[in-house]
């Protein structure tokens, strides 16, 4: 019989609490793993898929006719590139400028509805922007074009853009706003010179993340954008874009198509992967100094 049962009580109990670290720990390693493999496995078997397409033509190349083999996705690559930059020249001001209103001047209702407008409009999904794009754009010029495209991807990024911006700037410690509101300093001055140009670095860290969030859009496009088996420039007309023709290739029931479909599947993946890639490693250090 022990003699101390207040030290017996206190080593089951330490050897509970261990046991039950030792099972989480375990637990949250396996999900990990789990993770990492389930992403490995895609990026492995889209590049076991893509890599017989994935050669130079494919970047150079025009789609070839119905029927015949060969050709590449010069026209989908160069039209994505176009309306993604469209889209971010015009979301990407406008999400910071709403970002830094919320952030430093929105107080009130109306800064309350704004905020809620913005999280509403991250979780609407994305095909029914391209419909109201469709409604307010493509029907009154009778035609599908790449500005239309690109406004879609604007209303996309927008949100994501302008919360990321509210809660960045929120990082910044008031005594600096103070610091130079005391100098003298416009309260516009502080904002633009100090506050948003300390963060500049996070906040392009979340716009490249939108940007890669964006490039993948496929549904809203064929609403806005259609497609376009030639090389385009023209923003009155439509235009194709890599996640519609990976669309279209797979569906179709050439093999030398759903070939190159992969080869775009795995296209788009790398993109995005260098994106967030580039995001972590250069802006990492500036974002852990806001935190």
């Amino acid at each position: 019989m022990s003699l101390n049962p207040l030290g017996d009580f206190t080593r089951l109990h330490y050897k509970r609490r261990k046991a039950t670290n030792i099972l989480f720990c375990s637990l949250m390693v396996v999900s990990t793993l789990i993770v990492v493999l389930a992403l490995g496995a895609v990026f492995g078997y889209v590049l076991y898929k893509g890599l017989p397409a994935f050669n130079w033509p494919f970047f150079t190349s025009l789609p070839k006719p119905v029927g015949e083999v060969g050709g590449g996705m010069l026209n989908a690559i160069v039209g994505s590139l176009i309306m993604v930059s469209l889209g971010g020249l015009i979301g990407v001001p406008w999400g910071i400028l709403t970002g830094v209103y919320l952030s430093e001047y929105g107080r009130g209702k109306f800064a309350s509805t704004v905020r809620f407008s913005a999280n509403m409009l991250s979780s609407v999904p994305s095909i029914i922007l391209g419909l109201f794009v469709y409604v307010i754009l493509v029907k009154p010029m009778h035609r599908f074009s790449a500005l239309s495209g690109s406004l879609t991807l604007a209303i996309i990024m927008i949100p994501t853009i302008a919360r990321i911006t509210e809660e960045l700037l929120k990082l910044v410690p008031n005594h600096i706003r103070e610091a130079g509101l005391a100098l003298g300093l416009p309260r516009w001055k502080v904002t633009l010179r100090i506050v948003l140009r300390g963060s500049f670095s996070a906040i392009i860290t979340g716009v490249m993340l939108a940007v890669a969030r964006v490039s993948g859009e496929t549904a809203p496009l064929l609403f806005t954008a259609l497609n376009n088996q030639f090389l385009q420039f023209r923003l009155d007309q439509p235009i194709s874009s890599l996640p519609v023709q990976i669309y279209t290739y797979a569906i179709s029931p050439f093999d030398d198509w759903n070939r190159q479909a992969w080869a775009g599947a795995y296209a788009l993946i790398v993109f995005v992967f260098l994106i967030n890639l580039i995001t972590r490693v250069i802006f990492k250090p500036t974002v852990k100094g806001l935190n």
